[in-house]
């Protein structure tokens, strides 16, 4: 039962990521800037190194993909811990760094469900 609960958790966090990838890629000057409460001027200044923090978001979904998606479970596991692990630190060092709401919005939701799946042995 408890592997399902910890598929499902490591999706919403995958899901966040895309979010946040295509918020700080695709879209961001665009809904980016509402979510992140920027200026026009701003955004033109800051659009290229928040394109290349995106394309990082993008990878931690990868990770995560791979860990739902990958057919050996041994595999996948190892794939969903590093990606869930590496979302947490990020999460921290974003609150640390940004806003202290990263750690609600990534970190929280990571151990969570790293806890979740180290719990579904």
């Amino acid at each position: 039962m408890m592997r399902p609960l910890a598929n499902i958790l490591i999706g919403v966090v995958l899901l966040i990521h895309v979010y946040i990838f295509l918020l700080e890629t695709v879209l961001f000057r665009t809904r980016g800037r509402k979510v992140f409460g920027l200026r026009a001027e701003q955004v033109e200044v800051m659009a290229p190194a928040m394109s290349n923090q995106g394309c990082y978001n993008g990878f931690l979904a990868a990770a995560l993909a791979v860990a739902l998606l990958h057919p050996d479970p041994a595999i996948a596991k190892a794939f969903a811990v590093f990606g869930l692990l590496c979302v947490a630190v990020a999460g921290v060092w974003g609150a640390v760094t940004v806003q202290r709401r990263i750690l609600f919005v990534q970190t929280v939701p990571a151990l969570l469900a790293l806890a979740v799946l180290l719990l579904a042995q």
